[in-house]
């Protein structure tokens, strides 16, 4: 009871709550970051395949070209090949990446009001992740913002959306994917919004 006690008075020293809260906070942003890096490492590959020169990927990627030189010789010792960039493709991680980017274009378009912006503040932050659950809850805000917003809204916006919603209620089972579903849906999400930005 006193070294409860002490716990509290003292301001020098944590909770176990309160460091379970900050450690929580900085898991994600350590997460975050890792993903981030594998999704680089991803994209130099994709860009190894275009033919580009280490010193331009260097430049695009903002990365050491010797960081890129490692990424081309394990891309020349036939390491998994680099993702297709095409938005035709059916898995899961992949489908619920461009719901993901589909739905930031719809609440930066509707300037945060749309239905679906607090539920990607949340997914943005780590309080919410991708499960069958919270992707069918983010499909029914999209759905709303499409239907209510239908004037505003690009007809792009709803053609993304039917072949989206296809594709999540029947997956397909057949998937080469190699990379993590975290950077599959990372990249499908980055490639949706540029569609989209492209098609306005």
């Amino acid at each position: 009871m006193a070294g409860d006690e002490s716990e509290h008075q003292n301001p020098g020293t944590l909770t176990e709550e309160q460091a379970e809260r900050m450690l929580a906070s900085m898991n994600e942003v350590i997460r975050a970051g890792e993903e981030m890096r594998k999704l680089r490492a991803e994209m130099i590959k994709v860009f190894v395949g275009f033919g580009w020169t280490q010193d331009r990927i260097a430049r695009l990627t903002e990365v050491s070209q010797a960081a890129v030189s490692k990424q081309v010789a394990k891309s020349r010792r036939g390491d998994a090949p680099a993702m297709g960039l095409s938005l035709d493709q059916h898995d899961i991680p992949w489908l619920e990446g461009r719901l993901w980017g589909l739905a930031e274009e719809i609440s930066e378009t509707l300037c945060d009001t749309a239905r679906c912006s607090r539920y990607l503040n949340a997914l943005a932050r780590g309080r919410k992740r991708f499960t069958p659950q919270t992707v069918d809850e983010l499909r029914r805000h999209v759905e709303e913002d499409l239907r209510l917003h239908q004037a505003e809204l690009p007809g792009s916006y709803r053609d993304a959306y039917d072949k989206i919603s296809r594709g999540l209620d029947v997956p397909s089972k057949a998937t080469t994917a190699t990379a993590s579903a975290s950077v599959r849906r990372a990249l499908a999400h980055q490639i949706q919004r540029a569609q989209l930005q492209g098609d306005s």
